[in-house]
């Protein structure tokens, strides 16, 4: 799987079935090569992906991620097997472990001990393609923060997909998982020199993200500490988790994620107007040709 420079992850719940047709078709147009989406409350992450996959004709799909606790193993493994037989294998399960409040709360599971569970959903994964036969390719990720689940996708899928990170995460992670798999990295962009308006719609954005232990445990690992989780959060950790200016000086940034080992930087384009769907200057402005 050659998962391309530059990839794009934008939020799916607020777009009806035109706009997600012509948001991959603008994307193939722009030269991106990987569309990753989250599985959040109003489309499964499975049935959207047959769906993306099905407006378009080069671009690979991505999970990013689907959740464990929505699905049980063979479910996911056949799932895979679907969409890459019907599609010519574009589509890449990346696979997570959520959070305990949106297992608990919203699905009504026991969030258990997230390494335990990964490591047992994956062995139900070879189980399920032991029993009805493996594809060639198993292309799966994990979202990974810390060195254990890092290592774990090096392991057993072909790398790691670290979310809401700095550029130090992708030396991290590459050496966590080593030469051979892996790093995708994801960033906020947005096109706005006003600093007040770009920490603002920074803040809009990583409020849902600052109370998730998964998220502001890394943050402490990478060099913030919890005075960047008051009041909305620090205007260091937003200027970290968002990039903004112009997109030259964006891009310079970008680079750092290549410097530290990536394979992939996947832009998130905010918008300043707060409406949904990505920004198309941005993704313009980004697109590798």
């Amino acid at each position: 799987m050659k998962f391309g420079k530059y990839g794009v992850f934008t939020m799916t719940d607020a777009l009806d079935a035109g706009q997600l047709s012509d948001l991959v078709k603008r994307l193939e147009d722009l030269g991106y090569s990987t569309l990753w989406y989250p599985e959040a409350i109003a489309y499964e992450a499975l049935g959207l992906g047959s769906y993306l996959l099905s407006q378009s004709t080069k671009l690979n799909i991505a999970s990013g991620i689907a959740n464990i606790y929505a699905r049980d193993p063979a479910a996911a493994a056949i799932g895979h097997n679907t969409l890459n037989s019907l599609y010519g294998g574009r589509f890449v399960l990346g696979l997570g472990v959520s959070h305990s409040a949106l297992v608990s709360d919203v699905r009504g599971h026991e969030y258990k001990k997230p390494m335990a569970m990964m490591r047992s959903y994956l062995d139900g994964m070879d189980q399920a393609w032991a029993a009805m036969g493996a594809p060639e390719k198993k292309q799966v990720v994990l979202a990974a923060l810390g060195p254990k689940m890092s290592q774990l996708a090096a392991e057993r899928t072909l790398g790691a997909f670290p979310y809401n990170i700095t550029p130090e995460q992708a030396s991290v992670s590459r050496a966590n998982v080593g030469p051979d798999a892996a790093v995708i990295c994801e960033q906020k962009v947005l096109l706005c020199t006003d600093p007040v308006k770009a920490r603002e719609v920074a803040r809009a954005n990583l409020g849902f993200y600052l109370p998730m232990p998964n998220y502001f445990k890394n943050w402490f690992r990478l060099g913030f500490n919890e005075d960047d989780l008051k009041d909305g959060g620090s205007d260091r950790l937003m200027d970290a988790m968002v990039y903004w200016g112009e997109a030259d000086e964006i891009k310079a940034k970008l680079q750092k994620y290549f410097d530290g080992g990536a394979d992939q930087v996947v832009i998130q384009p905010l918008r300043a107007d707060g409406q949904a769907g990505p920004d198309w200057a941005a993704l313009e402005a980004f697109a590798p040709g």
